[in-house]
C-alpha cells in the first residue's frame, strides 16, 4: 500500500519521525546526565529539546494519520497502525506533560518531569517497533511492485518498471522472498 503524502517519490512520514525521535531520546539522556552530574545546562538544553520534538512529532503525526486512513478497513495494519499512532499521541502528551512541569524552571526540573520523560521514551520504542512492523511486514507505504531492481523514484517510473538495462516488455519479478540473488547463484 503505497503512501498519500510524498517528497521526491518517498512517504514524508518516515522522514518527519526521525526529528522528534532524535530530539526527545537526546532530551532523556540530557536528563540523565543532569542527574548524575548535577549540571543544570543538560536540563536546560533538554527543555528546548522537548519543546521542538513535541512539535516535530505532531508535524510528523499529519501525514502518518493521512498514511493510515488509507489503509483498509478490518486488516491487521488498521489495528497496528491504530496502536502506532494512539501509541504515539501519547508519548507526545507525556513529553509536553515534561515540558510544561520544566517551565517555571528548566534548570531544576520537578522528578515528574524526568519520569514522564522516561516513560515516553520506552513508550517510544514499542511505538517505533510497531511503525517498523507496519512497513517491513505489513507493507505500508511500500510502492506497488516494489523490487530490488525498481527505478529510481525520481524517474517517475512506476516500481513496477524494469531497470535501464532490462527489458520493460515483462513484468517485474515477483518480491524478493527469502532469496537474495546476488547469493543465489553462488550456492550452486
Amino acid at each position: 500500500m503505497e503512501s498519500r503524502i510524498k517528497l521526491a517519490g518517498h512517504p514524508v512520514h518516515p522522514m518527519l519521525i526521525v526529528f522528534p525521535l532524535g530530539l526527545l531520546a537526546t532530551a532523556v539522556v540530557f536528563d540523565v546526565l543532569y542527574l548524575i552530574t548535577d549540571a543544570v545546562r543538560w536540563t536546560e538544553v533538554a527543555y528546548y529539546m522537548i519543546g521542538a520534538g513535541v512539535i516535530g512529532g505532531l508535524a510528523a503525526a499529519v501525514p502518518g494519520f493521512v498514511d493510515w486512513a488509507a489503509i483498509p478497513a478490518g486488516t491487521r495494519a488498521k489495528r497496528i497502525g491504530l496502536l502506532h499512532g494512539v501509541g504515539n499521541v501519547v508519548v507526545l502528551g507525556l513529553f509536553a506533560l515534561s515540558w510544561v512541569l520544566r517551565r517555571p524552571n528548566p534548570d531544576a526540573p520537578p522528578t515528574g518531569s524526568i519520569v514522564a520523560g522516561l516513560v515516553g521514551v520506552m513508550l517510544a520504542v514499542v511505538t517505533a517497533w510497531l511503525g517498523g512492523e507496519l512497513v517491513g511486514r505489513l507493507g505500508v507505504g511500500v510502492d506497488q511492485g516494489a523490487h530490488l531492481d525498481a527505478p529510481s523514484s525520481l524517474t517517475g517510473l512506476p516500481a513496477t518498471a524494469r531497470g535501464p538495462r532490462q527489458d520493460r516488455r515483462t513484468s517485474p519479478p515477483a518480491a524478493y522472498v527469502g532469496v537474495d540473488r546476488r547469493t543465489a547463484g553462488s550456492m550452486r
